[in-house]
């Protein structure tokens, strides 16, 4: 095969594939569909309710296990509460218990030596009553004691303070050495969950309802895709002109709490030209898209719009002019 006969090969190949993707190039028939008419307004990032630690005793903390930030479970110790106090009556009650131990030991070898004499008929059956009689008591005043010294345990137990929630740390309200009485807050713990509390201005309050959909920048979240979310509940009292809201976004962050984020919300609806954003190509600082024409495919310049992700279009872009109804795009 000679030189030419190769590169005369070459270019039938080349033009056989350029056909073949022609043929194969994907197109899409341009038409207005109704869009929402999104408004940006600022929400900010809050838990869904922060619950203080309490203490359940008096006293003095002596250690606290955790700091601002710190994320917890829900029955962690966070903090101890020493009482001096409760040791002291602890120590008494020990006391106390031995004693009563000896006397209730001593009760039953009494009663056990007078059964015998009485089996023997040396002395009455009353007096084994009545020393029946005494070992009862010895053994309830032991019991009520050792009852008593286990209600003192547990309030030294109650001194571990518990964290009421999952959740993480936002402040704590106390440091090593305070003095607490019962029911003081020791540290604030903001529960996991997090929502996004949207504050719309009340000129859109109509427009808003449970169940739309918000949209979130992903420069916001330091992300390149946008982020989608559901408006759960709207408030019906109206704060300094301003309509409060509430979303969940899925992924939201879980480590500050009131951080701002620009949202997108829905305020109505309007027609638009929405394209995949693969469709457009920028050159030269100018944005263009290619139509299918009877003698080929031209490039047309667009002026192009914002973002408009939805789900079933992620890349969707909207285009503002250069185009109209019924146009064939191709992608380049």
């Amino acid at each position: 095969m000679t030189r030419k006969q190769l590169l005369r090969m070459l270019a039938l190949a080349a033009a056989f594939g350029l056909l073949a993707t022609l043929a194969t190039a994907e197109t899409l028939t341009v038409s207005s569909q109704s869009v929402a008419d999104e408004k940006a307004v600022f929400a900010t990032v809050e838990s869904i309710s922060v619950v203080p630690a309490r203490s359940r005793i008096g006293g003095t903390v002596v250690q606290l296990k955790v700091k601002e930030g710190d994320p917890v479970t829900s029955g962690q110790a966070i903090a101890s509460i020493g009482d001096d106090k409760l040791v002291l009556q602890m120590k008494s009650l020990d006391a106390q218990i031995e004693a009563l131990q000896a006397q209730a030991n001593q009760a039953q070898i009494d009663f056990t030596r007078i059964e015998g004499l009485v089996e023997r008929g040396i002395l009455p059956r009353v007096k084994l009553d009545e020393q029946r009689t005494a070992l009862n008591v010895a053994d309830n005043s032991l019991r009520a004691k050792t009852a008593e010294r286990a209600v003192i345990n547990e309030q030294l137990n109650q001194g571990q303070v518990l964290a009421p929630a999952d959740g993480r740390v936002l402040k704590r309200l106390i440091t090593v050495g305070s003095v607490v009485l019962p029911g003081d807050p020791i540290v604030t713990v903001a529960q996991q969950n997090f929502k996004l509390r949207l504050r719309v201005p009340e000129r859109h309050a109509r427009f808003l309802k449970a169940g739309d959909k918000i949209r979130i920048d992903g420069a916001e979240l330091g992300t390149e895709a946008s982020r989608l979310g559901v408006i759960d509940l709207v408030y019906p009292q109206i704060e300094e002109g301003r309509v409060i809201a509430d979303a969940t976004v899925e992924g939201l962050g879980e480590y500050f709490v009131g951080d701002r984020l620009r949202v997108w919300i829905s305020g109505g609806e309007r027609h638009a030209f929405v394209v995949p954003a693969s469709f457009v190509k920028t050159r030269f600082g100018i944005d263009y898209v290619q139509l299918q024409k009877t003698d080929g495919v031209v490039d047309v310049p667009v002026q192009r719009g914002r973002e408009l992700p939805t789900p079933v279009l992620p890349d969707g872009l909207e285009i503002l002019s250069g185009i109209r109804a019924g146009d064939q795009l191709v992608r380049p």
